[in-house]
């Protein structure tokens, strides 16, 4: 880690940040879950892992902690683990495959969090099952945002890389 990936890293867990707090109105829809995947496939696993974390804390202090934080710390380095590894070993990733990975995190992410349900009170399918419609917005604002996003970080990622060649040689 150098301080110029550090900083990278504070940008986008601002971003991250802002967008979760700025978009809360809207049931499960974030980009936090988008901007840590696209993460994860450029920067590798652990730049995903330290977002995650960065970007749960930052954002339920201004949200809300509770025993939910704990499990959405989990799934988003969950989440972000797998990209980094898909981004690992797979040097050019699909923009189609990381918009279908991003939608299948969003109902990932519903069924994790739906067992602090069963952790606190023993019930969890009418809780899963009613839950299903904010697990669809959840995955359908991934793919939108992923869109949206992958240009930006795209060319901000490959900034790094250009950046990060040239500091070491």
């Amino acid at each position: 880690m150098n301080t110029y990936k550090l900083t990278l890293l504070a940008l986008l867990a601002a971003l991250a940040v802002v967008g979760r707090y700025a978009l809360q109105f809207i049931p499960n829809v974030q980009p936090i879950t988008a901007i840590i995947i696209l993460t994860g496939v450029f920067l590798g696993p652990l730049s995903a892992l330290i977002l995650s974390i960065l970007s749960v804390f930052l954002s339920n202090m201004l949200l809300g902690m509770g025993i939910w934080t704990v499990w959405q710390i989990v799934v988003w380095c969950l989440i972000g683990l797998t990209a980094g590894t898909i981004g690992v070993v797979w040097k050019k990733v699909p923009l189609i495959f990381i918009i279908l990975f991003s939608v299948f995190s969003g109902y990932f992410y519903g069924l994790i969090i739906s067992l602090t349900t069963y952790q606190v009170t023993g019930h969890f399918w009418p809780y899963y099952l009613a839950g299903l419609p904010f697990d669809t917005a959840h995955a359908i604002g991934n793919a939108v945002f992923t869109i949206l996003l992958y240009p930006l970080l795209h060319v901000l990622f490959q900034k790094y890389a250009k950046n990060r060649f040239r500091m070491k040689y």
